[in-house]
């Protein structure tokens, strides 16, 4: 672990010929590829706000439901609200929004999903 450690310490900052110690080019690739990494990611959330506030309430329904509720409502299988087909439709509209909005409300409603014994 230690050998790995110093490594990768080698790795990250080499010295200078006056002895000083510099960052390599390689490290700080890395650390400004995660940061705009980041920045992309932090940017796509904040692009649609209306439709982050339409994921937290989908997202709220799931969290504040207990299992036996969501199975009344799968077995019930009521037409969507007029909100409800409005979402729907603008979403079937923009393939990056609809990209976006499932990828926030799939993790949170696949573990509620599971743990409610809905899916194997």
């Amino acid at each position: 672990m230690w050998n790995l450690k110093s490594k990768l310490h080698r790795l990250a900052f080499q010295r200078h010929e006056s002895g000083k110690r510099r960052i390599s080019g390689f490290y700080l690739a890395a650390v400004l590829g995660l940061l705009v990494f980041a920045g992309v990611a932090r940017a796509q959330y904040g692009q649609y706000p209306l439709l982050d506030a339409a994921a937290n309430k989908v997202i709220q329904k799931y969290q504040n439901s207990s299992c036996e509720q969501l199975w009344v409502q799968k077995s019930a299988h009521a037409p969507p609200s007029m909100e409800e087909q409005r979402v729907i439709g603008v979403l079937r509209g923009d393939p990056q929004m609809r990209a976006a909005f499932i990828s926030m409300i799939a993790p949170p409603i696949a573990n509620k999903m599971f743990d409610c014994g809905m899916i194997p």
